[in-house]
């Protein structure tokens, strides 16, 4: 395998790594609609900064709302699952034939 073969390695890795965090961060957000943290905690105000304008975004192209329930989280921790799976494996699979 050579230098960049090693490099697409390492980037698959670190993209999945970073899906993954942004996966329970999502979670954590889908969370805290259920017990109502304060919001002036510094914490989740960077989880809602991180989450809402992206499960936003996803509620503008599809109808998330039903009732009092917000389905846009889910949605996107379905395109967090699916990215790291597409993604992650054709980056190794270029890996293996450089």
């Amino acid at each position: 395998m050579s230098g960049f073969g090693v490099f697409l390695v390492w980037f698959a890795k670190v993209l999945n790594g970073a899906l993954t965090i942004y996966f329970w961060v999502i979670f954590a957000r889908a969370l805290f609609s259920w017990i109502r943290p304060n919001p002036y905690n510094p914490i989740v105000r960077t989880v809602y900064k991180l989450v809402d304008p992206v499960t936003y975004r996803i509620s503008r192209i599809l109808p998330t709302r039903f009732g009092m329930v917000d389905i846009a989280p889910f949605f996107l921790m379905l395109i967090i699952i699916f990215l790291q799976e597409l993604i992650t494996r054709l980056l190794l699979q270029l890996a293996l034939r450089v």
